[in-house]
């Protein structure tokens, strides 16, 4: 009987000594890939985009659509872009911060408009998803907005802005964005 507890002791030891560091790599392959991903992302919104916002009824329909123009440039290199929209059809404007927080394993937005109110898009690395802060709705309800990247090419892709006031339990539509590279 001691044998075989001796046995299983030392084979429990080899399994421990040659599985944990093969996950621990394989979870710093995996922490790597998501923030090559999530650089990636910056390193291609750099330059001036055009975009057409089509604002969605509730159903999806088409409410209304609008030209922007949307350009980014480096603050730190492969970890902070700058960037600034206009959307003349509605004298809109903001400003855009994007950030790759590494430490906190995220991607952020965040963006200031006319208005003066602060939006913070929030999405893990490597992921194309970010959802906004919650707000107060007119209902004394709150809302939250969500973001999400698609049909990503060299110099195009699609972004998707949905809304929710219960919580994230369900979405509705709220805006979709097809950009496309002017330089």
């Amino acid at each position: 009987m001691n044998y075989l507890n001796s046995f299983l002791r030392r084979a429990l030891l080899v399994v421990c000594v040659v599985t944990i560091p093969g996950l621990a790599r394989a979870q710093d392959n995996a922490d790597d890939a998501q923030l090559k991903h999530s650089v990636e992302e910056l390193r291609t919104s750099i330059g001036r985009w055009e975009a057409t916002t089509d604002f969605l009824k509730d159903d999806g329909t088409v409410a209304r659509t609008v030209s922007a123009i949307y350009e980014f440039s480096w603050v730190v290199p492969d970890r902070v872009a700058i960037g600034k929209n206009r959307i003349e059809e509605l004298g809109q404007a903001s400003g855009i911060l994007f950030y790759v927080n590494e430490a906190e394993r995220k991607i952020e937005m965040a963006a200031v408009g006319v208005d003066g109110k602060l939006w913070v898009m929030t999405g893990p690395l490597g992921g194309e998803v970010r959802v906004s802060q919650e707000y107060a709705m007119p209902d004394g309800g709150t809302g939250q907005l969500r973001f999400t990247r698609f049909n990503v090419a060299q110099d195009s892709f699609e972004s998707r802005m949905e809304v929710t006031s219960d919580g994230g339990a369900t979405w509705k539509p709220g805006n979709r964005q097809r950009f496309k590279r002017m330089e």
